[in-house]
């Protein structure tokens, strides 16, 4: 599966741009400010439906404009796939693949797989757990059609039974019948979705262990522990145990939505004692895991977005890191850096041909494509 043309219209910086990709790897060059992330993110959008950065789908649209346009033509095993998304302020968005156009945005997640690896992404360390389930959920959702629904419905439900504490509290009165309602249909839901996790950090933190060694030399012992209130086991009795908490708090204080994962080095968390290069290699292994392990789920290589990654890691790793993304059971690779030079000279000094475009406040310029390497 990989990218062949990018079209853009009125998409945060660029009144307008038309892209065609090689197969292997491409790179987004210029200054600061230039746009080049906002070319991964709209990558990323035709994926998932959403920016990587901002989550209000109205401050992607270009200021001034109207509305806006991302349009991706994608070879996916041989079979040319066209997806659209279109957005005018004030109304919903708009997402069709071959010109039909989707009831549910959910039923396109995993079609086209794919993995950012960004300098936002210290927000998985550095902030609360929200970030870290988000991680979670944004993994398996691309694999697992029932977990993403099962979590859409959680998520509504907890909502509903917040709504209902509230009203509790305002109005100084108490049915638990009603709350009962909620809990009946929150704690099958809950357990569902602590299974698929529990599984799916149980597989994951080898491949992750496994890649981090590899980036460092194995020269740091790291761990990712994952934490839930439904490990304790009965979540129906969790739930009732609280309800008293939970009526002077006025919302669910316990359920799968308060999971974490605890990250360490050496015994030590990584938020406070891990330095910036060794926080990077943690983070950037953690993304990699994530792709070698959607890759072994689906089948499918997704597509892969280092976006300005180079910084704070020494030359030693980065060569490392290129070496690995640049082989065989890795495949299309979208790079964005301010430094075009070094970008050229790593994969020259690898063997991957690379294409890069040239990005000037909105404007992008490209060189030829690799005659060899020309999309199919």
């Amino acid at each position: 599966m990989h990218l062949r043309k990018l079209s853009l219209i009125n998409f945060k910086n660029y009144p307008e741009a038309g892209l065609e990709f090689s197969i292997e790897a491409n790179a987004f060059v210029g200054d600061n400010g230039s746009g080049k992330t906002n070319l991964l993110d709209a990558i990323h959008y035709l994926s998932l439906c959403k920016s990587y950065f901002n989550p209000a789908d109205n401050q992607n649209i270009m200021h001034g404009a109207e509305f806006m346009l991302i349009q991706g033509t994608y070879d996916l095993n041989g079979v040319e796939e066209l997806i659209h998304c279109g957005l005018k302020r004030g109304q919903r968005k708009v997402f069709k693949r071959n010109n039909k156009e989707y009831e549910r945005l959910a039923d396109h997640i995993g079609l086209l797989p794919v993995v950012m690896i960004s300098p936002v992404d210290s927000m998985l360390i550095t902030e609360g757990s929200e970030e870290r389930r988000k991680f979670i959920d944004s993994i398996i959702s691309q694999y697992d059609k029932s977990y993403l629904n099962d979590l859409i419905s959680y998520n509504k439900i907890v909502a509903h039974r917040n709504a209902l504490l509230k009203q509790f509290a305002l109005s100084r009165s108490f049915d638990g019948a009603s709350l009962e309602i909620w809990d009946d249909q929150l704690v099958p839901l809950a357990d569902h979705l602590f299974v698929k996790r529990h599984e799916f950090i149980s597989r994951f933190s080898p491949i992750f262990q496994q890649h981090y060694n590899y980036i460092t030399e194995a020269k740091e012992e790291v761990s990712i522990v994952y934490e839930s209130h439904l490990e304790a086991g009965n979540f129906a009795a969790t739930l009732s145990s609280s309800l008293e908490k939970d009526r002077y708090m006025q919302y669910t204080t316990k359920g799968i939505h308060k999971d974490d994962l605890v990250f360490t080095s050496g015994a030590y968390p990584v938020k406070r004692f891990a330095s910036q290069g060794q926080q990077k290699s943690f983070l950037i292994a953690l993304k990699l895991a994530q792709f070698q392990f959607i890759r072994e789920v689906t089948g499918v290589k997704p597509i892969l977005l280092l976006d300005d990654i180079f910084d704070k890691l020494d030359d030693s790793r980065v060569k490392r890191l290129m070496e690995l993304v640049s082989r065989d059971n890795f495949g299309q690779l979208f790079i964005s850096d301010t430094h075009p030079e070094r970008v050229q000279k790593i994969f020259h000094d690898i063997g991957i041909p690379i294409r890069v475009f040239e990005v000037t406040n909105g404007f992008v310029k490209s060189n030829p494509l690799p005659a060899a390497h020309e999309p199919a």
